[in-house]
């Protein structure tokens, strides 16, 4: 069987939000943040305990295995939010009061993209980390992969300013975008 990497062979959490500019103190939400919590809980770490990240996602059973490895590690600092990222207004988090939005892997849609955006404060940034176009062995199927020109045109159909564009992993493109 041949060797398929995984985690941060994939995409390196730390490396990436350090690039979007996490810091000390900063309230971050990981919008479809999925049960592993692969950028909540490096998030949580680098944000500390004054700050707050949100791991929010439609799957109780996401946000439960969240809550898991939460009290397990003794992150205090990470919160689950139960919420379809796809309708605007759902996530119960108030609206302007975060400094940085994640979607990783959640092939964007403008409503998911309208959602950061309300979420976000004056100055606030997405970060969007997604699948590249060309096939690889594993990942979702290339008709189904959002190119980064696609979520460019989202992001600034909301208004939102392009500040960087990186190489996120082997497979994966990575955007950085301003409120």
């Amino acid at each position: 069987m041949p060797y398929l990497p995984s985690g941060t062979e994939l995409l390196n959490p730390f490396q990436i939000l350090e690039r979007a500019g996490v810091k000390e103190g900063m309230r971050v939400a990981d919008l479809g943040s999925g049960a592993i919590g692969h950028f909540v809980f490096p998030a949580g770490r680098m944000v500390g305990k004054n700050g707050a990240v949100y791991a929010v996602d439609i799957l109780k059973s996401a946000l439960a295995g969240v809550e898991s490895r939460a009290k397990i590690e003794g992150a205090a600092n990470v919160q689950t939010v139960w919420a379809d990222i796809e309708v605007v207004g759902a996530t119960n988090i108030p609206a302007g009061t975060l400094d940085i939005v994640l979607l990783i892997n959640n092939l964007p849609k403008q409503s998911m993209v309208a959602e950061a955006v309300r979420l976000l404060k004056p100055g606030g940034k997405l970060l969007v980390v997604d699948w590249s176009p060309t096939a690889s062995p594993f990942g979702p199927p290339s008709k189904d992969r959002v190119d980064k020109e696609t979520a460019k045109r989202l992001a600034a159909e909301q208004k939102l300013r392009l500040k960087d564009e990186f190489q996120a992993g082997r497979y994966h493109y990575g955007l950085v975008f301003e409120k």
